[in-house]
Parts: C-alpha cells; sequence; structure tokens
C-alpha cells in the first residue's frame, strides 16, 4: 500500500510541471485534480451503497482533513514545483516523517521525541540547508530555491499534522468514506481559490486533460486511500516512512520525463535527507522491539 501511494505520490511533481507546460496554472491543476477526485471517490461510494458517513466525528475530521492534508498541500506542493524540479521538491518532501516525530510528539503520547532521534532528525535538516545554499533547483534555467523550499515546507508542515491528527482519531473513521469527505472539502476550497487566483479554466488539451486524470487517479484518490488504510494498522512515524520512496520517483520521473538535471546540491542534501530518515526511521524501530 505504501509503494503504491509512493508511486502516485512521487510522479505528481513530474505531471504537474508537465501540465503547466500546457498552460495550465498552479490553482487550476490542483482544483481539477481534486474535483474529479472527489467525484470518484462519491461515486464509488453511492454507487455501493454506502455513502459519505454521517458520523458526527468522521465528518468533523474529514472536514480538518479537507484542510490541511488536500487543500493547503496542494496548493504549496504545486506553487513549489513552479519554483524547482520536481525531484528537489520530492527531495524536501522526504522530511515529513521529520515534522511528523514533531507532530506527534505533541499530539501523541505514545509517539515522543527522544534525544537520539532529535539527532537524526538534525542530520536530515542538514540536507535541506545544503538543497537552499547550493542554489540548485534542478532546472536548466530559471528556478527560485527559497520560494521552492518555503513552499514545500509549508505543505510538509500540514501534511505531517494531518498524518498524526488521521492517526489520534483512527477509531473515528472509515478510510474511504474519511477520503471522500476530505475530497469534497478540499475540492470546494481549492475552487474558490482557482476561481479567484486564476478564474474559470479554459479548453483543455487532450494532453492537458490526460494529466488532469492521472493526477486525479494515481496522484491523488490511490494514494490518499492507500495512506489513511496504512494509517490504522502502524504508528503515524512508520506511516509516513513513504517519503524514503517519493523523492526517488519524483528525481527519477523528473529526469526521464521532463529532463530535469541531478545537480550536485541535490544531490548531497539528497544524501543527508534520506540518511537522516533512515536513521530516524531505525531508532523507531529499535524502540518499538525494547
Amino acid at each position: 500500500a505504501l509503494v503504491t501511494a509512493a508511486l502516485g505520490w512521487g510522479t505528481g511533481g513530474a505531471a504537474t510541471r508537465a501540465a503547466f507546460q500546457q498552460d495550465l496554472g498552479p490553482y487550476t491543476v490542483a482544483a481539477l485534480r481534486s474535483l474529479l477526485a472527489a467525484a470518484a471517490v462519491v461515486a464509488f461510494l453511492v454507487l455501493g451503497g454506502r455513502g459519505l458517513s454521517r458520523s458526527r466525528p468522521a465528518i468533523r475530521l474529514g472536514i480538518v482533513m479537507g484542510v490541511v492534508n488536500l487543500a493547503t498541500p496542494f496548493v504549496f506542493f504545486t506553487l513549489a514545483v513552479g519554483y524547482a524540479s520536481a525531484g528537489f521538491v520530492g527531495l524536501v518532501t522526504a522530511v515529513i516523517p521529520l515534522g511528523t516525530a514533531i507532530w506527534a510528539h505533541v499530539l501523541l503520547p505514545a509517539e515522543r521525541l527522544y534525544p537520539a532521534k532529535v539527532g537524526a532528525m538534525s542530520i536530515a535538516l542538514a540536507g535541506v540547508a545544503v538543497l537552499v545554499l547550493s542554489g540548485d533547483s534542478g532546472l536548466a534555467s530559471g528556478g527560485n530555491v527559497a520560494l521552492a523550499t518555503g513552499c514545500t515546507l509549508l505543505a510538509v508542515t500540514s501534511a505531517s499534522f494531518a498524518g498524526v491528527w488521521a492517526k489520534r482519531h483512527a477509531a473515528d473513521y472509515d478510510p474511504l468514506r474519511l477520503t471522500g469527505i476530505q475530497f469534497v472539502v478540499g475540492a470546494g476550497i481549492l475552487l474558490v481559490a482557482m476561481l479567484i487566483a486564476e478564474g474559470p479554466p479554459g479548453p483543455l488539451t487532450g494532453a492537458g486533460a490526460g494529466l488532469i486524470g492521472y493526477l486525479a487517479a494515481a496522484s491523488t484518490y490511490l494514494p490518499f486511500l492507500m495512506f489513511y488504510w496504512v494509517l490504522r494498522r502502524v504508528t503515524a512515524v512508520q506511516a509516513s516512512l513513504i517519503g524514503y520512496i517519493v523523492p526517488l520517483v519524483a528525481v527519477t520521473a523528473g529526469i526521464v520525463f521532463l529532463d530535469e538535471q541531478l545537480q550536485s546540491g541535490l544531490v548531497m542534501g539528497g544524501i543527508l535527507i534520506l540518511a537522516g530518515v533512515l536513521l530516524t526511521d531505525r531508532l523507531e524501530r529499535t524502540v518499538a522491539r525494547n
């Protein structure tokens, strides 16, 4: 399930940059992909005779998830890809387990920080610093590393909180129904943002429509469903370790499909980020066994 989600999210950056090449704006991309995903999951629930949840705790959680796990990350991840390569954004996204660990320390009594974990997290954060200071965006020309990093970290902060909040309320929801509520709420927010920032979208090209469809199905609906399913079975930090795979997929997809560059700053920063995240995971596993 985590691999399926990682492949979807990892290729999302490259698909988004390709959508920009079809003259689609960032808010339009975010809104259309979420609208299609929302329509798909609601149709599936209705046709399956299940419908959206009427449980008040599930509805409240779905509204929160729509804001912090869909609308906010979608906007900032999409904006970030406009300033740097999909690989760059994917590497910074790898710090989601670190953000999750911090939120878990605050919100989940059983998942506290300890000195060794903080040290491991510091290695990954040093990798982010290397990415920023190197100035390498992964693009042949243009790009803005500072803006790309800022947007990505805002998205990471929101998504990390969402994962911990969903774990804290794991007993209150069915994964598919929660996904439906989240998509409906998030899509509504993004639609309003699109109309304000960019106006109604014009006619889509065939390639543009295909990219939006891919983003809606493979990079939105399926990954979220798989992630919520996993969250009910493992710790919040373990579930967030999807961050191992997303950067590798993002870098590879950007190089193969968009001719993005694997610059030295990305390599050095990426090694530190993944090393820090891997060490954090090993510490978590050791603590869990003991």
